[in-house]
């Protein structure tokens, strides 16, 4: 804005005050458009915390406009340099924290109208979001210190200095914990599994993710044990998820037969009896397989998939007595293994 478009009349204080009067008009004109611009979009919006961020956000907008404005008219009046420094570093600064306490607001209705969504995208903790919400938070007030130094020209090189030397400090103490902050952010990243899946690791624990943090991640076992894994091990391991690419999953159950039983009979109950499980999905649909004559019979597999993985045991438990009572009413023999002893008199010559 050049203060000579002013020069209305010979009144430095007059034309100071029209361009500060101009500059409340042209703030209220920006303030109305972009107000306005910015509800219609956030009304086609299924959130109502974006109506929120817009009311707290145009009031700022509005006044630093007119802080604007009173900069260039006290440059405009070119009083003495030590006056013009602290006025004109008071109105930035002025400027610079109403927009930190906007933006701090404004944080904690983000995290607040977001939480929800966040937990399901990140599959952090649900008491994560208020920690990620107070980082944020001292990042901006970080921010802002350092622009309020820059405001009143002073050096900050030392104070990065500083921070930078104790930054490598504080990383080397810490070396552990980062390296698992920074494996949590590649599990944020990668996403090989999500709470709710049941995986199993390297050391064979199974169980299900109940927790994903930024230091470890927890898995339930079927026992109700807590495990606690360090992120910076679980994303160097090898993670083999049942829950992914499809929640359900395939179950074996091994079945023997004797010999002599009907073989057709036996592939028609077995999938019979997988159909009528109410934890076996129907597609894709069980399968039966003859795997082998084995020493004491003919080994076959049922192979079908169930809802969940949590669903396991008790799926292959109650398709294991529906086969026993199933097999029994059939008179379908399960064989054992069995020895039979010999025993010859030898004659005396």
């Amino acid at each position: 804005m050049d203060p000579a478009l002013f020069e209305l009349t010979a009144s430095k204080y007059f034309n100071a005050g029209v361009l500060l009067l101009a500059s409340i008009v042209g703030a209220k004109l920006v303030d109305l458009l972009v107000t306005r611009g910015l509800s219609r979009i956030t009304a086609r919006t299924r959130f109502t915390f974006d109506d929120r961020l817009v009311e707290i956000l145009h009031r700022p907008l509005f006044v630093s406009i007119v802080l604007f404005g009173a900069v260039q008219a006290v440059r405009y009046l070119q009083p003495p340099a030590q006056v013009e420094l602290y006025t004109v570093n008071l109105l930035k600064s002025a400027a610079v924290l109403l927009w930190v306490v906007a933006l701090y607001r404004s944080i904690s209705i983000i995290f607040t109208g977001l939480a929800v969504r966040i937990v399901d995208v990140t599959g952090l903790g649900k008491e994560l979001v208020p920690l990620l919400e107070n980082i944020a938070k001292a990042v901006l007030l970080a921010g802002a210190a350092m622009v309020l130094l820059s405001v009143w020209e002073k050096d900050i090189t030392p104070i990065l200095a500083s921070a930078g030397i104790a930054g490598f400090a504080v990383a080397f103490a810490a070396k552990d914990t980062i390296a698992n902050f920074f494996g949590g952010v590649s599990i944020f990243m990668d996403k090989p599994f999500k709470i709710g899946d049941y995986i199993i690791l390297d050391s064979g624990e199974r169980g299900e993710v109940v927790e994903i943090g930024l230091r470890s991640t927890k898995i339930k076992t079927r026992d109700d044990v807590l495990i606690s894994i360090p992120n910076s091990i679980i994303a160097s391991s090898k993670i083999i998820n049942e829950s992914a690419p499809q929640p359900r999953f395939r179950v074996r159950v091994p079945i023997s037969v004797a010999y002599g039983s009907d073989i057709d009979r036996v592939e028609e109950l077995l999938k019979e009896i997988a159909l009528k499980n109410e934890y076996v999905v129907e597609k894709p649909s069980p399968r039966v397989r003859f795997r082998r004559f084995g020493d004491s019979g003919l080994e076959f597999e049922l192979l079908c998939w169930v809802i969940e993985p949590r669903y396991k045991g008790r799926a292959v438990h109650y398709l294991n007595s529906e086969i026993y009572r199933r097999f029994a009413e059939e008179g379908i023999e399960i064989p054992y293994p069995k020895m039979d002893i010999y025993l010859y008199r030898q004659e005396r010559e």
